[in-house]
């Protein structure tokens, strides 16, 4: 099970969807990638700055301030994430 919390101030991640084996789960992969790529938008296209932490299977990303552009960011990421969950109920929201 993959838990994702929102605050507004903070996104965590964590757990894994244990779908197939470690290193072929796409649940877990697609997750991270839209992840991954919301942590570069933040920092990159938003220039907020970030906290973030990345390990297997626990990420936060933690931020002072939210800009336009982040939350719209944001709101994509989570529009994908919720696909996902759609798609694989895998993925629990707090």
């Amino acid at each position: 099970m993959i838990t994702v919390l929102i605050t507004p101030n903070k996104i965590h991640l964590s757990g894994h969807a244990n779908m197939a084996p470690e290193g072929s789960d796409i649940v877990c992969s697609a997750v991270s990638a839209l992840t991954l790529t919301l942590i570069r938008g933040l920092e990159e296209i938003a220039c907020m700055g970030l906290r973030e932490s990345v390990e297997g299977g626990n990420v936060c990303i933690e931020w002072q301030e939210m800009n336009d552009t982040g939350k719209a960011l944001v709101d994509t990421w989570f529009l994908g994430i919720c696909g996902i969950a759609a798609e694989y109920p895998v993925i629990e929201f707090l």
